[in-house]
C-alpha cells in the first residue's frame, strides 16, 4: 500500500514513522509550502490513502478544486485523511460518489481555540488590538471600553470549542446564552433560537460548521436584530458572515468590533475598517493541540488502511 502524507517528515516523530512504515511505503512532502497541482500529483502517484494539509494546497480558501484534481488523478484511492477539524475545504459529494472516505480530526484544539476566542473578545471589548495599532502609528488615543463581567455572551454552535468557549465565559461572570441545531443542554447556559441569541446577546462568538447551510449565516437581517454596539468574533470560517453587510454594520456604528480569521486579508470589504480585525488563523497552534492533532492524524490514517476508517464526515 501507498499511503502520501502531504506534510514533511520531519513534522511527525520517530514513533510514528514506525507505525506508518508498517502500513507499506509512506511518501511524504518535501515542505509545507504552497505547490502546483501538477507537483502534487506526481508526490502522490497511484496513493491508496492521502493525508492532506490545506497549506501546500494553497489554503483553506484555494484548496477544493485543487484537491478534487489530485483525487482524480488516484483511481484506487480509498480515504482522505484531513490534518484538520474543518472539511468544508474538501469536496464530499464528489467522495461520496467515489466511495472515498473523509476523516477530520475532531476535538485536538478545543481548548487552544476556545482560549484564542476569549482573548478576542477580551481584546474587542477593552479596545486592545485597536489601541495597540493606532500606537504602533503614533496615533495613540484613549479608547472607551466595557467590561465582559455581567455581559451576555451568545454563543452560536454548542459544539466541542462552543461548549468550551461558554464554560469560559461563566468564569469571568457573563451570562451565557446558546443557539445548536440539534437540542443541546450545558450547566449554566440557556438555549435560546437563532433570533434570541442575535437580539439578547451583548458579544457572539461563532463555531458552527463550514458548509453549504452556514454560508451567510450572518447577513443584513441577522445583523438588524442584534444589539447596538455589540462585538463579533467568527473563529470558525470567515463565510459564515456576509462580510458587505458586515462593512455597514460596523461603519454604522451598529457592530462595535468584528474579530474573524481569513487567509485572504488584503482583500474585500473589511480591509481598512479600524473596527474589524482580521488575523490569520492561528488559534490552534500549541504545543499541546498539535501533539493530540498529530496522534490522531495517525490513528485515522491507521484505521484507513484496516478498512475501518474513522471520525469520518461523508
Amino acid at each position: 500500500m501507498k499511503i502520501s502524507v502531504l506534510v514533511p517528515k520531519e513534522e511527525l516523530n520517530q514513533q510514528h514513522h514506525k507505525t506508518l512504515s508498517q502500513l507499506g511505503v509512506i511518501i511524504y512532502a518535501p515542505s509545507r509550502k504552497e505547490m502546483s497541482v501538477g507537483k502534487i500529483i506526481e508526490i502522490v502517484k497511484d496513493s491508496e490513502i492521502i493525508a492532506i494539509d490545506p497549506d501546500l494546497f494553497g489554503g483553506f480558501e484555494k484548496a477544493k478544486e485543487r484537491v478534487i484534481a489530485v483525487m482524480e488523478s488516484l483511481p484506487s484511492l480509498k480515504g482522505v485523511a484531513l490534518s484538520t477539524t474543518s472539511y468544508g475545504w474538501v469536496d464530499l459529494d464528489y467522495c461520496k460518489k467515489r466511495k472515498i472516505h473523509v476523516c477530520n480530526i475532531p476535538g485536538y484544539s478545543r481548548e487552544a481555540v476556545a482560549e484564542h476566542t476569549l482573548a478576542l473578545l477580551l481584546c474587542l471589548a477593552k479596545r486592545i488590538i485597536i489601541t495597540d495599532r493606532k500606537t504602533q502609528k503614533g496615533k495613540y488615543k484613549l479608547e472607551m471600553g466595557f467590561e465582559l463581567k455581567d455581559k451576555t455572551l451568545g454563543i452560536i454552535g454548542l459544539g466541542s470549542i462552543g461548549s468550551r468557549v461558554a464554560e469560559l465565559g461563566l468564569a469571568i461572570g457573563m451570562k451565557v446564552i446558546a443557539y445548536n441545531r440539534s437540542p443541546k443542554k450545558q450547566s449554566g447556559v440557556t438555549m435560546k433560537p437563532l433570533d434570541g441569541v442575535l437580539r439578547e446577546s451583548d458579544a457572539i462568538s461563532m463555531h458552527v460548521i463550514d458548509c453549504k447551510e452556514t454560508r451567510n449565516l450572518i447577513a443584513a437581517e441577522e445583523l438588524k436584530k442584534m444589539k447596538d454596539g455589540v462585538i463579533v468574533v467568527n473563529t470558525a470560517d470567515r463565510w459564515l458572515v456576509n462580510e458587505k453587510t458586515m462593512a455597514k454594520a460596523i461603519q454604522a456604528g451598529k457592530v462595535c468590533g468584528y474579530a474573524y480569521e481569513a487567509e485572504d486579508l488584503e482583500h474585500g470589504p473589511l480591509v481598512g475598517l479600524e473596527n474589524a480585525i482580521g488575523i490569520k488563523g492561528f488559534g490552534w497552534y500549541t504545543k499541546e493541540a498539535l501533539e493530540r492533532l498529530a496522534q490522531i492524524w495517525i490513528d485515522n490514517i491507521i484505521a484507513i488502511a484496516k478498512g475501518k476508517p474513522q471520525n469520518v464526515v461523508n
